[in-house]
């Protein structure tokens, strides 16, 4: 089957994340995330996964190499400007892909011919001919976008997409590269195209839309209404500045509203929160609270009112249920008189399947939890259990951490390191109490490595939540991140700094090579 062929009233969805989402300054991701995405969005039915921008860096050469030899089903698409070398590094990319397409793109508003290009308008339309021809020539998928086409002048853009029909492409993508569009008018935009362009019928007309003013999802939507068969969107709404449209609420707001959009993805969505998750994780991105489909309150209900009418009928305030989405519904239901057959069944409900013995620690820890907290959320299971796993076979463990800190006291850290199973201690300050506790694992186990990222985030609300603390190190190129779960702050930063040193040792000895950050 044609990468372009599709069902009647079927929406394809084109995946970005791995490459405009990747643009989103810190979100840089290795070569082993990016595998792990790209699996997980085949998995759950993107159409197209846009791997990266081949001659931006080796590394994004070797991520869209690499997903292109082992994606099963998606069609897999890298990214070019309008330059023939450009096109043939993209080529090269994808030689290994089952389906592959080029995405070829060129400025075509006035400001960026003029600001951005320095070419005008017929040396750009030279460009389009060009560089579609190039890229048919390496495969029968070529898209081509019209960068800024939201402020373009129309008939020029007419003319570019027609030009670019004409010399091969079987994707028309209207991109509102810098979010400036309102739905009505890129229904008119889109209408417009399909109506007065020769050839266009031959064509899928795609979205790109960006979310500068909130817009993303609406003018997406919109252009679908109007036409367009293909979405290009990202997990989350990452990406550049403000972001993209986002996956996971345009997928539900085609699945919700069919009878308004009757229109049809091949996306299972109830890998939508999973999806989420690992993005987050990986990127280091956290999912605000209040995101729609896969915010932690997306479906919370702590209203009385709200709550009544839940009670009654579900239907007063949900359109649509958790498990649709791959959330679990119920949120708080452990404390510190639930027992281990309870335990064990809640993580079941939450994907885990661990051993006795890993079972027997992680009760430990909640029942510690459980003795510090009021109520223990889902999120607090999940944060303790992820944290148990990653510690398992660690070669550096921590033993004893104590710190002092406080007005008027210098910073100090008392700690115990097992070190392959021998323990060291130390003393040490710093200019406060997490320095401290840096300094004091870098004396234990001396390592080159260079921090490049420490974020705390409260995983529960209220004063006795658990803190998730993220840490970022690099060493000669490869950059691992560890995560620690706690009550205690200090304690969580501890975890998360040894558990990146454990992965950070790994590497080292399985030399896992690294991918490039994107150039902006």
């Amino acid at each position: 089957m044609s990468a372009n062929s599709q069902k009647p009233q079927q929406v394809r969805i084109f995946d970005t994340t791995l490459r405009d989402g990747e643009q989103s300054p810190g979100a840089a991701m290795t070569l082993d995330q990016k595998i792990e995405v790209a699996e997980l969005l085949d998995a759950m039915g993107v159409d197209i996964i846009e791997a990266g921008f081949p001659i931006s860096s080796q590394g994004d050469f070797d991520a869209v190499s690499e997903i292109a030899s082992r994606t099963k089903n998606a069609v897999i698409c890298g990214l070019s400007r309008a330059g023939i070398k450009d096109i043939d590094r993209a080529g090269e990319a994808l030689r290994s892909a089952k389906r592959a397409r080029i995405h070829t793109f060129i400025s075509t508003s006035p400001v960026h011919m003029k600001h951005k290009l320095q070419m005008g308008p017929n040396a750009v339309l030279d460009a389009v001919g060009a560089s579609v021809t190039r890229a048919r020539n390496l495969t029968d998928d070529v898209q081509w976008s019209a960068e800024d086409a939201t402020r373009t002048e129309r008939d020029f853009l007419c003319r570019c997409v027609e030009l670019a029909i004409r010399s091969g492409a079987m994707t028309i993508n209207i991109p509102d590269t810098v979010g400036y569009t309102t739905p009505q008018e890129y229904v008119e935009l889109v209408r417009m195209l399909m109506e007065s362009v020769p050839g266009a019928e031959k064509v899928v007309f795609s979205t790109h839309c960006h979310n500068d003013l909130g817009l993303a999802v609406a003018n997406s939507l919109a252009g679908v209404i109007a036409g367009a068969r293909q979405v290009e969107c990202t997990i989350n709404g990452i990406g550049e500045r403000a972001g993209n449209a986002a996956l996971e609420e345009i997928v539900m707001a085609l699945k919700v509203r069919r009878d308004a959009m009757p229109f049809t993805t091949n996306i299972d969505t109830t890998m939508l929160a999973r999806a989420s998750k690992l993005v987050s994780n990986v990127t280091g991105f956290p999912v605000q609270f209040n995101k729609a489909i896969v915010g932690k309150n997306a479906f919370a209900h702590e209203s009385g009112i709200h709550q009544d009418g839940m009670l009654k009928n579900v239907e007063t305030y949900e359109i649509m249920r958790p498990e649709e989405v791959g959330v679990k519904e119920t949120s708080l239901v452990l404390g510190k008189l639930s027992g281990r057959h309870a335990f064990r069944d809640k993580l079941e409900s939450l994907g885990y399947d661990l051993s006795d013995e890993a079972l027997q620690e992680a009760f430990k820890r909640f029942k510690d939890l459980a003795d510090k907290k009021k109520h223990v959320f889902d999120e607090d299971i999940v944060a303790l259990v992820d944290d148990e796993i990653v510690r398992g076979a660690d070669v550096v463990v921590i033993k004893a951490l104590k710190v002092e800190t406080g007005v008027g006291i210098e910073p100090s850290a008392e700690m115990t390191l097992v070190v392959e199973n021998e323990e060291r201690s130390i003393k040490t300050t710093g200019d406060g109490p997490v320095d401290a506790i840096f300094k004091a694992i870098r004396e234990l186990y001396p390592h080159t490595a260079s921090l490049q990222q420490f974020q705390v985030q409260a995983v529960t609300e209220g004063t006795d939540a658990q803190a998730t603390v993220s840490v970022r190190l690099e060493e000669n190129g490869r950059t691992v991140t560890g995560r620690g779960a706690d009550t205690d702050t200090l304690v969580a930063a501890a975890h998360a700094y040894v558990t990146a040193l454990n992965k950070l040792l790994v590497k080292r000895e399985k030399q896992v090579p690294e991918a490039l950050t994107v150039a902006r």
